[in-house]
C-alpha cells in the first residue's frame, strides 16, 4: 500500500542530470524525520551508483524550495538524530556530482542550510533567504554557521543569522549567497542551462575541481598549491 509519505522526495535520472524534489508542498516541504530518512537513502543510492550522473539538482515541490525543520512535528531531536541528519547535508556535499539547489519561495534555516550544501545556487527573483534559528532561541546543527560564513563572509553572515532578516533572490546574488538570480519565468530554463554548461566539461575534471577547491579551503597559497600539485588524482584525458 502505497501512503503519502512514501514519495517525499521525488527523483528523475534524465540525460545525467539527477533532480531530487521535496515533496510536501502543502507544509512548503519543512523538513521532517521520513522526508529526511528518504534523502538519506536517495543520496546512498546515488553515491554507490550514481557514476553515470554528472549533476545532481535538488529543488522544492510547490510555492517553495524548503521552509525548513518542521517545527509543529520535528520528531526525533537527541544529538545522535541530529549527527544523523548532519551526515546527510555531509553526503550531499561529498558527493563527486557538481550539485545545484534550485530556490524558489521559501528558503528559511534548514532549507538554507540544505541549499547550503550545494555547489551552485540558483534562485528566482521571489526566493526568500533566512536563517532563522533565533527567533525560537535555537542554534545550527547542519552547518550554518561554517558554510553561511564561507559563502558571504563572516560579517553578512553574522547579521544574517543575529537579525533573522530574509533577503530576495537579487539581493542573495548581490551578496554571494546565490550565484545567480532570474526570473521566476526563467527559472526552469536556467536550471536546465546550466545543467548543460557543466554536463560539457569532464565529470572527472569537475570532480576534482571541486575537492580541490574544499578540501584546501583554508590552506595558505603554498599549502593549496602543494596540495593540488601532490594530492590530485590528476588529469584524465578524453578525445575531444
Amino acid at each position: 500500500m502505497t501512503t503519502a509519505s512514501d514519495n517525499l522526495v521525488l527523483r528523475e535520472d534524465r540525460d545525467a542530470v539527477c533532480t531530487l524534489t521535496l515533496n510536501r508542498p502543502e507544509k512548503r516541504n519543512a523538513v521532517n524525520v521520513e522526508l529526511f530518512t528518504q534523502l538519506h537513502g536517495h543520496l546512498e543510492n546515488i553515491a554507490a551508483n550514481g557514476g553515470n550522473l554528472g549533476v545532481l539538482v535538488l529543488r522544492g515541490a510547490g510555492k517553495s524550495f524548503c521552509a525548513g525543520h518542521d517545527l509543529d512535528k520535528a520528531g526525533k531531536n537527541d544529538v545522535a538524530w541530529l549527527r544523523h541528519e548532519s551526515r546527510t547535508l555531509e553526503m550531499l556535499a561529498d558527493l563527486p556530482q557538481i550539485v545545484i539547489a534550485a530556490v524558489h519561495g521559501h528558503c528559511f534555516t534548514g532549507g538554507l542550510e540544505l541549499a547550503l550544501a550545494a555547489d551552485l545556487i540558483v534562485a528566482t527573483e521571489s526566493a526568500q533567504f533566512a536563517d532563522t534559528h533565533g527567533k525560537w532561541g535555537l542554534v545550527p546543527a547542519w552547518g550554518m554557521s561554517q558554510r553561511l560564513p564561507r559563502r558571504v563572509g563572516a560579517a553578512k553572515a553574522l547579521e544574517l543569522m543575529v537579525t533573522c532578516r530574509w533577503v530576495d533572490g537579487r539581493e542573495a546574488e548581490r551578496i554571494g549567497l546565490a550565484n545567480m538570480c532570474v526570473a521566476d519565468e526563467q527559472f526552469d530554463a536556467a536550471i536546465a542551462r546550466l545543467a548543460a554548461d557543466i554536463l560539457q566539461s569532464s565529470s572527472h575534471s569537475n570532480a576534482v575541481n571541486k575537492r580541490l577547491v574544499y578540501d584546501t579551503d583554508g590552506m595558505t597559497l603554498q599549502q593549496g598549491m602543494a596540495h593540488e600539485l601532490f594530492r590530485s588524482p590528476g588529469s584524465r584525458r578524453r578525445d575531444p
